[in-house]
């Protein structure tokens, strides 16, 4: 884990799932899969990604069906150790939940979640320590940030936020 006063920042990576399809054939939300629209585009993102050197240590995902698939898709390109699943990262947990599972991730330099909304910008608004911040994270966005402590409450430094839209050919 990092302390107070580390030498190497850690660097945190948002994800959030790719293009779902509107309704699984379950009717359950947790079912929902990852459309081959969704999939190019976050396979585009995470290419971009990787030519800018994003790598991460660890990487834990949503157990979402449309979550799993797009750790899976980033573990691939960017060269990571396979998704673990969290339920502090399904949509409606908290941001101080997700923090916990960050915090949890002891050596890990660079650690990569796949999530959802309304999770990812209420977390981004709390680890930037800015309740009032309002910023919509499209499907397939990726943030990064970066800590120079784990330890109390979360204090990151916004370093990008990269779109799909940005990454299209």
């Amino acid at each position: 884990m990092i302390e107070t006063g580390a030498a190497e920042p850690m660097n945190l990576y948002l994800l959030r799932h790719g293009i779902a399809e509107d309704r699984a054939a379950s009717g359950r939300d947790e079912d929902r899969e990852l459309t081959a629209e969704g999939e190019e585009k976050l396979s585009a993102l995470l290419h971009r990604a990787a030519r800018a050197g994003v790598k991460a240590d660890a990487l834990l995902t949503s157990p979402y069906k449309r979550a799993l698939q797009t750790a899976r898709l980033a573990a691939r390109v960017l060269h990571t150790p396979e998704p673990v699943l969290s339920p502090a990262l399904v949509p409606h947990s908290s941001p101080r939940d997700l923090w916990n599972a960050v915090r949890e991730q002891s050596g890990a330099a660079d650690v990569l979640l796949s999530s959802h909304e309304p999770l990812l910008s209420a977390s981004l608004a709390y680890l930037l320590n800015a309740p009032t911040l309002q910023v919509e994270i499209k499907k397939g966005a990726l943030v990064a940030l970066e800590f120079e402590s784990l330890r109390g409450e979360p204090r990151g430094t916004l370093r990008w936020l990269l779109t799909p839209k940005l990454c299209a050919e």
